[in-house]
């Protein structure tokens, strides 16, 4: 008789299962089921930690657009001076002035245009 260890395989199912948790029907309790959805949730959360850098990189182009066109410049004639002015700020921070300190997106709009 072959002998096999119940107790190890056992032992990695239910800790699969456990990422199942919350999971509805019968993709939280059987085992062929959850170990699929679990496996296509890894590959979701793989694929859209990638998905999510572009995603805010996007927005924090259209937050510094909007905030740039206040002063009659589009978002890559804006960034074009900044480059050529030596003004060496990320998209991030701009975008978060553009949107909670007017102050300072100005005065950094106007460093870039002299």
């Amino acid at each position: 008789m072959r002998s096999v260890n119940h107790v190890a395989s056992k032992a990695r199912r239910t800790k699969m299962l456990k990422y199942a948790k919350g999971y509805f029907g019968r993709r939280k309790n059987v085992w062929t089921v959850a170990k699929n959805a679990i496996e296509k949730g890894w590959q979701y959360a793989y694929r859209d930690r990638k998905v999510k850098k572009r995603e805010f990189r996007a927005l924090w182009i259209q937050r510094i657009n909007a905030g740039a066109r206040q002063y009659d410049l589009s978002y890559s004639k804006f960034m074009g001076l900044l480059k050529k002015n030596s003004i060496e700020i990320n998209r991030k921070v701009l975008a978060d002035l553009a949107m909670n300190n007017e102050k300072a997106f100005k005065a950094i709009v106007e460093t870039a245009k002299k």
